[in-house]
């Protein structure tokens, strides 16, 4: 069976990532291999779930600039995380400085809002009910 083991954003600062990945959004460092230079290889993942790590991947890529900028633009998440209660999630995350671009919002049988993850993403929180 195939199964999602790793995927990854895109992120301007990997130091300022793993601050904000670790230490707000509450992830655990799975991996964190220098590869030359500033650059790491650099995943983290919920606690408690060794089955699906996050890249935190530099965007020097001549792609990701546009990409991104458009994803930004037209208010696109980069990716989506689940929580149980996102209201929680939001309280919490605006407690500790998180800037949202939509605060939680019912759509049909899931609750989603959207952060600035402040490394260049925006990332969806979604809550499925019922």
């Amino acid at each position: 069976m195939i199964r999602i083991h790793l995927t990854s954003v895109f992120v301007d600062d990997q130091a300022r990532a793993l601050d904000f990945y670790t230490r707000v959004l509450g992830f655990e460092v799975r991996q964190d291999v220098p590869l030359g230079g500033e650059d790491r290889w650099l995943t983290v993942g919920a606690p408690g779930d060794d089955a699906v790590q996050l890249l935190l991947e530099p965007s020097g890529h001549r792609a990701v600039g546009p990409y991104r900028q458009a994803l930004r633009e037209d208010g696109i998440p980069a990716t989506q995380f689940a929580c149980d209660d996102v209201r929680a999630e939001h309280e919490r995350l605006v407690a500790l400085g998180v800037e949202f671009t939509m605060p939680p919002t019912d759509m049909g049988p899931v609750t989603v809002a959207v952060l600035d993850d402040t490394v260049g993403n925006l990332i969806q929180l979604a809550q499925m009910r019922g």
